[in-house]
């Protein structure tokens, strides 16, 4: 995508040229100059600058004056360099500029101080805007919270959706029906989708899945997926072609052009506030839906302690809201309300997920029963949604699916698709060198595990960027003697190590209580 624009310039100015080089800046699309360059010498208004490469035109109101910078050079980020694409010595041409806001800013800073919704097209010009770098951080952060403080209504959601999915590419799977599957997450160890993506392929159903990387998370399903040695990124052509033959794939999303406008307003204003307004959610994920061709839509609402739906009436309500959202998109969606109180199965982090995902497609009953069961109900949910099954009897046509074999099958045959070793077995994915178990301080029953501790000592045990790092649970659920093993922890850097051995000390995200509840 040529990324371009059209700003007002209100004083003429001269084209500089500075030598590229790469620097570890954040904000990512912040450009450092030297003040001796003499860029903004006649006192622009609201400066930013205009960066020229051979092919693409970016613009940035992050500009950082340094003397370490040498007067020839600009420094720039790793994505900044992807964004132009750009290597690192080559020439970029600046041009500094006075900025005027552009209109989609005076929708915004209606909408915020009138209250009034967004009309028919308004929200497509400010998504426009967004993805073409025409609005300034405080104006995409101000869309956002207009988001928070003022809900959107199901027609400004749809109209966000679609005009999202249009900034970047479509996916065209032709006359074929495709299947997916989608969770609002914040479980750790939720592997479901690498049992559920075999069992629908091996149904004959299309599901090439597109999935994420971790940000704050232990693993993502695409960080899983290479921990078996495979690919994850695709283009879309390739990736129509491969799924026809395997029915089947587990590709990372990012490796598309899918929502680009979402993605920067994830990066630059959702993840650092730490906000996620449920419109921006619907939109999020049905606009990457829409944009890679799904028809029929399953997902997974975890809701208990620890997950981001506190209770089965929100996620009822949440589940209806995704629903009228797809069938205005085209989508038929139906969600499945889980457990999420605790993580899935025994394993937390990629390499050590990616093993108990094997060993239960090899072996599904020796395999967790949370990990099996959640798979086979929501793989029964797609199951009947295709008209394979009658309702109420698509979970045990899953497990039929899972328990002869098929699901493994498939899977080996999405590992070889995927340039990965398809006679895999989980003891070849290499894992943490270095371990230690905790021990239970007490006997007792365990009747609560906290997900998002877990996932603080998983981290800091070196998840997601150590794919061998991460914890398995040695005991769950279960009763416990003083002295038992709770659980094992993996890390490839013995401080990493035991930095976690000590998180898991102080946080203590495991309860246990003993049989006496109390006395009268």
């Amino acid at each position: 995508m040529i990324i371009m624009s059209r700003p007002i310039i209100k004083k003429p100015a001269d084209i500089h040229e500075f030598k590229v080089e790469k620097a570890q800046i954040f904000p990512k699309n912040t450009v450092i100059l030297s003040p001796k360059a003499g860029l903004f010498t006649g006192g622009f208004k609201n400066p930013q600058v205009q960066l020229v490469s051979s092919t693409r035109t970016v613009f940035t109101e992050h500009i950082v004056l340094s003397d370490h910078v040498p007067v020839e050079e600009i420094w720039v980020s790793d994505e900044m360099l992807d964004e132009l694409d750009i290597e690192e010595g080559e020439i970029l041409q600046v041009l500094p500029l006075s900025r005027t806001p552009p209109d989609s800013y005076w929708l915004i800073r209606k909408r915020m101080v009138q209250k009034r919704p967004f009309k028919p097209t308004e929200i497509t010009a400010v998504v426009n805007d967004i993805a073409y770098h025409r609005l300034s951080q405080l104006e995409k952060t101000a869309f956002v919270l207009s988001q928070v403080f003022d809900p959107f209504s199901m027609d400004e959601i749809e109209e966000l959706s679609r005009a999202m999915a249009e900034t970047g590419e479509i996916i065209d799977f032709g006359q074929q029906t495709v299947f997916g599957k989608h969770s609002t997450g914040g479980v750790p160890g939720n592997k479901v989708s690498l049992l559920i993506v075999p069992i629908i392929a091996a149904s004959g159903l299309l599901i090439p899945k597109t999935s994420s990387r971790a940000i704050t998370s232990p693993s993502g399903t695409a960080d899983t997926m290479e921990a078996f040695g495979c690919d994850v990124v695709f283009n879309s052509q390739e990736l129509v072609e491969i799924s026809q033959k395997t029915r089947g794939m587990i590709v990372w999303g990012g490796g598309f052009n899918l929502a680009p406008a979402d993605d920067i307003l994830i990066r630059d204003v959702e993840f650092p506030l730490g906000v996620n307004p449920t419109s921006m959610m619907l939109a999020s994920i049905m606009s990457k839906k829409l944009a890679t061709g799904i028809h029929f839509l399953v997902m997974d609402l975890p809701t208990g302690h620890g997950t981001k739906i506190a209770d089965v009436g929100s996620a009822q309500a949440l589940g209806r809201d995704f629903a009228e959202l797809g069938r205005r998109l085209g989508i038929t969606v139906e969600s499945g309300i889980t457990f999420g109180a605790s993580p899935v199965g025994h394993a937390v982090g990629s390499a050590l997920e990616a093993r108990e995902a094997l060993n239960t497609l090899m072996n599904p009953r020796e395999g967790p029963s949370s990990l099996v069961e959640k798979s086979c109900e929501l793989s029964g949910i797609l199951l009947e949604m295709a008209g394979k099954a009658l309702r109420g009897q698509g979970r045990e046509l899953a497990k039929q699916i899972l328990y002869k074999g098929d699901a493994l099958e498939k899977f080996r045959e999405i590992l070889d698709a995927q340039s990965g070793d398809k006679a895999l077995n989980p003891d070849d994915i290499p894992v943490g060198q270095y371990t230690v178990e905790i021990l239970s301080p007490s006997s007792g029953w365990i009747v609560q595990i906290d997900n998002v501790k877990i996932a603080e000592i998983a981290r800091t045990a070196g998840c997601p960027k150590d794919k061998g790092a991460g914890i398995v649970f040695l005991k769950k659920k279960d009763a416990v003697r003083r002295g038992e093993s709770l659980v094992r922890i993996y890390s490839s850097s013995e401080s990493r190590l035991s930095a976690a051995e000590g998180k898991f000390a102080k946080l203590n995200p495991i309860t246990i209580e003993g049989m006496l509840i109390g006395r009268v």
